[in-house]
């Protein structure tokens, strides 16, 4: 297939486009390059041994969205948002834009060009503080911070957008906590300035770039205090993307899937599986509990193997073990 990637230099977008890549797909990346590296394309290619196609431009304008779909694109799959639920409570108006606004630049650009499957990238936030775990995709739906929100968002215009378009198709990916690197080494979390998810803010520590860990709350109802997450290999992630493009290429209509192993770790058994797999010490102190936050989150996968046939196969001792690795060899992460 002919494929344009969204915010395809991102974490999940370039592991996403790394298996896509291999499997023989003309892969297309837009991006803006706001929190990721030109690098990226690069090591995308030399892992892939195919070269991927890149174009620098936001998907909300107009222009770079008709470049990016020039030539004609079989399905888009839209990684490219904001994701940081603390600074989207700092800084909401952005979050608004750049998510919601670029998602309708989006749905207008693909209706001119006639493309009707999307693959979006949403989010386990839109389950807010969920009353029972772990939750399905018809658990209620609601949000306690503005990230949560633009994605809840997100998915409303898709879901009226199928309404009105009988012919498009859209699946909805719920991802959980997305953690780990490709084995390789050579992509995997680096975000621009102080990380934002706990996993590469986790690996400085380790790596002695920052003092210390900080885990906001140890109060929450879970066995330990701390907050609890379905953790998932990024690796598991791009290939339920790959799963993704058959389902929604023969099924109409807006589809939401979780994407999850189905088991939560609390913030400090992962501090604890971290330090055994990689023999590293990891220093931490508790600190008061982080707005936006919830208490335990965790998936109920099963339609994810019913519909995609897909299933994660990742423990979280892969995950610590490859997201050391990468940041063992980029110890600065990517060049700017």
């Amino acid at each position: 297939m002919r494929i344009l990637v969204c915010g395809g230099t991102g974490y999940i977008g370039s592991h996403t486009s790394v298996v896509l890549a291999q499997m023989g797909h003309e892969v297309r990346i837009l991006d803006n390059l706001s929190n990721s590296s030109p690098v990226v394309v690069e090591r995308i290619g030399l892992i892939s041994g195919r070269r991927v196609e890149f174009i620098k431009g936001d998907i909300r304008d107009r222009h770079s969205l008709a470049d990016g779909l020039a030539g004609g694109v079989d399905v888009v799959i839209h990684f490219a948002a904001l994701k940081s639920v603390a600074d989207s409570c700092a800084r909401p108006l952005e979050y608004f834009d750049n998510n919601i606004s670029g998602t309708i630049n989006l749905l207008q650009a693909m209706t001119a060009a006639g493309v009707r499957h999307l693959v979006f990238s949403s989010s386990a936030t839109v389950y807010g503080n969920a009353k029972q775990v772990p939750v399905t995709e018809e658990s209620p739906l609601q949000v306690v911070n503005p990230y949560g929100r633009t994605k809840l968002v997100m998915e409303d215009l898709i879901r009226d957008y199928c309404v009105s378009h009988p012919e498009f198709g859209a699946t909805l990916l719920r991802y959980f906590n997305p953690v780990g690197a490709h084995p390789s080494g050579q992509i995997g979390e680096g975000p621009i300035g102080t990380p934002g998810n706990l996993m590469p803010y986790l690996t400085l520590v380790a790596a002695g770039k920052r003092p210390f860990l900080q885990v906001f709350g140890n109060d929450y109802p879970t066995p330990d205090g701390t907050g609890v997450r379905d953790y998932i290999h990024v690796m598991d992630l791009a290939e339920a993307h790959v799963s993704a493009l058959s389902y929604v290429s023969r099924n109409p209509g807006a589809t939401p899937i979780n994407l999850g192993t189905g088991r939560g770790y609390s913030v400090l058994e992962l501090i604890q599986t971290f330090e055994r797999i990689c023999g590293v010490e990891v220093p931490y102190r508790i600190v008061e509990r982080r707005a936006g936050d919830v208490a335990a989150l965790w998936a109920d996968a099963t339609k994810a193997q019913e519909l995609l046939g897909w299933r994660a196969r990742f423990d979280l001792e892969k995950m610590c073990e490859d997201a050391w690795r990468w940041q063992v060899g980029n110890p600065d992460g990517y060049p700017t």
